[in-house]
């Protein structure tokens, strides 16, 4: 079940649209298509996943449909949202990073 470009691009554009609010018209601050990678091991008898990072800024309400739209997604193979509380008083970021790697260099 894979997914051209164009494919994932419509899917990216769709999961992004529920960080809208009120005040973040434009959540994503930067999408990095890391592209088509070898799996470190099969994931749902899959070896190849296209992998995307991407940083955004919402609403903290917002975090949980949009976790739920990406868990529904048959397609997505893995996700990870990190929190980055960041400054005191700033508002919360929060990075998505669809079935990439870990920091650490574990998968």
């Amino acid at each position: 079940n894979e997914l051209d470009e164009a494919q994932v691009n419509e899917r990216l554009e769709r999961f992004h649209a529920l960080l809208k609010s009120a005040d973040t018209s434009e959540p994503v601050a930067s999408v990095n298509h890391w592209g088509k990678r070898t799996l470190a091991y099969p994931i749902q008898r899959n070896e190849v996943g296209y992998y995307v990072v991407a940083s955004f800024e919402t609403e903290p309400s917002l975090l949980g449909e949009f976790e739920r739209a990406l868990k529904l997604d048959e397609t997505l193979l893995r996700h990870l949202i990190v929190l980055n509380e960041g400054l005191v008083g700033a508002a919360p970021r929060a990075s998505d990073d669809a079935t990439s790697p870990r920091k650490d260099g574990g998968e």
